[in-house]
């Protein structure tokens, strides 16, 4: 099964308990409540990702593009074609710039659509400015972007969604209602996987001049100086070092997100990582296309695997989330879930079981990406917290991070999950915080 649809700087911070209404913002809910409770969008990124997004929007309805922007022109392009045609919208302003879009002040809210080096940047100059953000997943491509992005929305008070859209299914919220309710018995393991077999090798390419139309220059960003080359550039971005943390940050930022609702937690303390590319050793990306993560929680342990070009995954899935209790295993991924009873042979010779289990449950058709649009819509209005509000993303791409680190350093990291730093591995600490490239940064 494949996924749905893809995909002056902030100073001094602050925190706010998980739930709350958001302080300080009566008079965006002000303005949002005006104009015939009409709110008006601006898109950052205009690709695949950002124009589902962006359809989501225009289809829930009172809701105004007045802003795309996009490195790419013929992106923007792409996107007022999407506008103009079933919505009759024509947005009434462009740029390549994203500053520009933001500086505006008729934009209630902005779409973060762009590939995932682009994601903390933006966001945290909206939350500067005064607007709301959707913000695509993964979070961020480092813990400490991620914590910066916390740390905006709080202190301006602003409603920040990331885009994990199965925190707005039903079938997901049944399962995780189960995990909780202690039928399970007690969790040791959790297991999360995406094995991918429509993605394939990244064939070298030649490096080449941008493409008409493209500032490349702006693309890369923050990102180290490099020349073009067309598998870095859109889709397959997300397979370099450089722009983010390849399926791991990718699904794992969907399935993490699952195993830490279920479980309640917020980080691990410890993780290690093996894999390498075992699928495809010759071609072109940076990042594995075979990972396995283990990480350490104080109750249970938690493990995640992917590979690319191949498609059966554990319990014969391409993805999902398995909580495995002493009375049964629940495993759930986008097509519903289910709960198998685990066995007891310890007292008896004959093969029982311990629950009665759950037979599948479907997710119908339920078009939970739009709810979950939806969902952050609302919350501009009542000023609550989203279901995907920005700590939570935040807290499942630690994982996803940590994960990461360890693989690349080729051995156990410990986490200070309190205070959010590597333990004695000064090395390690490097990674949380990426390096930007001058003049962009990212102060907190």
């Amino acid at each position: 099964m494949r996924s749905q649809t893809r995909r002056g700087f902030l100073r001094n911070v602050g925190a706010a308990p998980a739930g709350a209404v958001l302080a300080g913002s009566a008079v965006s809910a002000a303005r949002v409540a005006g104009a015939n409770d009409r709110i008006r969008i601006g898109l950052i990124g205009c690709g695949g990702m950002g124009r589902g997004d962006l359809r989501d929007f225009l289809r829930a309805g009172k809701v105004e593009c007045v802003a795309l922007c996009d490195v790419d022109l013929s992106q923007i392009g792409k996107a007022q074609e999407l506008t103009l045609g079933p919505f009759s919208q024509k947005a009434e302003f462009t740029t390549q710039d994203f500053r520009r879009l933001i500086d505006r002040k008729d934009i209630d809210a902005v779409i973060v659509g762009t590939p995932d080096h682009w994601h903390a940047l933006p966001t945290v100059m909206a939350c500067l400015s005064g607007k709301d953000v959707y913000v695509e997943k993964p979070l961020s491509v480092s813990i400490g972007e991620g914590r910066v992005m916390v740390d905006a929305a709080r202190k301006h008070g602003r409603v920040v969604q990331m885009g994990t859209q199965q925190r707005s299914a039903s079938h997901y919220t049944a399962a995780v209602e189960y995990v909780k309710s202690g039928n399970l018995g007690k969790i040791r393991l959790v297991r999360s996987w995406a094995y991918l077999d429509w993605v394939g090798e990244t064939e070298p390419k030649p490096d080449t001049a941008p493409p008409d139309g493209v500032d490349y220059d702006l693309w890369l960003g923050p990102a180290r100086q490099r020349p073009f080359n067309e598998n870095r550039f859109h889709f397959s971005f997300r397979w370099y070092w450089d722009y983010s943390g390849g399926l791991m940050t990718d699904w794992g930022a969907h399935m993490i997100d699952i195993a830490n609702w279920g479980m309640g937690i917020k980080a691990p303390g410890s993780a290690m990582s093996i894999g390498g590319k075992y699928g495809y050793p010759n071609d072109a990306a940076d990042t594995p296309d075979t990972q396995q993560v283990l990480w350490q929680f104080p109750e249970f342990s938690m493990i995640w695997e992917h590979a690319i070009g191949v498609g059966r995954g554990a319990e014969t899935r391409e993805h999902g989330v398995q909580f495995h209790g002493s009375n049964g295993v629940l495993v759930v991924d986008r097509g519903g879930w289910e709960v198998y009873p685990e066995t007891d042979r310890v007292l008896t010779k004959s093969r029982e079981y311990r629950s009665a289990g759950v037979p599948r449950q479907s997710a119908g058709s339920e078009d939970y990406h739009r709810l979950h649009v939806q969902n952050f819509l609302d919350c501009m209005r009542s000023r609550e917290r989203p279901r995907s509000d920005v700590e939570i993303g935040h807290n499942s791409m630690i994982a996803c991070h940590l994960g990461n680190i360890a693989f690349r350093l080729g051995r156990r990291v410990d986490w200070d999950v309190e205070n959010e730093r590597v333990i004695n591995d000064p090395e390690a600490q490097k990674y949380v915080m990426r390096e930007y490239r001058a003049p962009w940064k990212l102060e907190a």
